[in-house]
C-alpha cells in the first residue's frame, strides 16, 4: 500500500526492522483509526509547528490514543514537523516540549525537507521500545556499545536533579521536559 513503509536501521550495532503505517494521510476512515490504535509497538504523532490547529488535534490524538492503550506501556513520540520553516512557526519548542511532558510521551522536532532529526527520531523509536521489551541486560549492553557514555560527573548531576527534583513540583517539571528530549532513555 503506498501508505506502508518498510525499512531496515542498524541501531546500536544491532539491525532493526520498521514497518511504519502512515494513516491519517489518505484515508480518514473511522475504522482504520481504530484498529491502528490498536496494534503495533510504537506511536509518532506528528504535528506542522506552522498550523497551530495541527498540534490542538495531535493533542487530541494522544488522548485517544491513551483511552485505547490504557493499560499498556506504548511508547509514543511527539514530533514537531517543519520547523526548518522558521517564519511561519505558530508552536514554540516549549509549547511542544510542554505538551510532551504533560501527556508523559518524548519529545522531537524534525524538518523532513532537511533530513534533520529524522534519523534520530526512527533510532528513537526503536530505543524506545527496544527499553520496553528487551531485557535490562541486553539494554546496557547496547548503551556500552554505543560512544556516548556519559562522564560520571554528568550521572552524578543527574542523580541529584532527580533527588531534588522530587522535592520541587516546578524542578520536577523542568528535568521531566529535560528528560522528554532524550529518547534512549524511558
Amino acid at each position: 500500500a503506498g501508505n506502508t513503509y518498510d525499512r531496515s536501521i542498524i541501531v546500536d550495532g544491532e539491525e532493526a526492522s520498521l514497518v511504519v503505517f502512515d494513516i491519517w494521510e489518505q484515508d480518514d476512515s473511522q475504522w482504520l483509526q481504530n484498529h491502528c490504535m490498536k496494534m503495533g509497538d510504537a506511536y509518532i504523532i506528528v504535528y506542522s509547528v506552522t498550523d497551530k490547529v495541527s498540534f490542538e488535534k495531535a493533542s487530541e490524538l494522544r488522548i485517544q490514543l491513551r483511552r485505547a492503550r490504557q493499560t499498556e506501556d506504548i511508547p509514543i513520540i511527539l514530533v514537531g514537523n517543519k520547523s526548518d520553516l522558521v517564519r511561519s512557526r505558530e508552536v514554540s519548542v516549549d509549547e511542544g516540549r510542554a505538551c510532551a511532558v504533560v501527556f508523559d510521551c518524548k519529545f522531537i522536532e524534525t524538518s523532513a525537507a532537511l533530513h534533520h532529526n529524522v534519523k534520530d527520531l526512527f533510532e528513537g523509536i526503536v530505543r524506545q521500545i527496544r527499553l520496553r521489551k528487551d531485557s535490562k541486560e541486553d539494554n546496557a549492553r547496547r548503551m556500552a556499545n554505543t560512544k556516548r557514555r556519559e562522564s560520571i560527573g554528568k550521572k552524578a548531576k543527574r542523580f541529584l536533579g532527580r533527588i531534588v527534583a522530587k522535592n520541587n513540583k516546578k524542578m520536577a517539571f523542568k528535568a521531566k521536559s529535560k528528560s522528554c528530549h532524550d529518547l534512549s532513555v524511558l
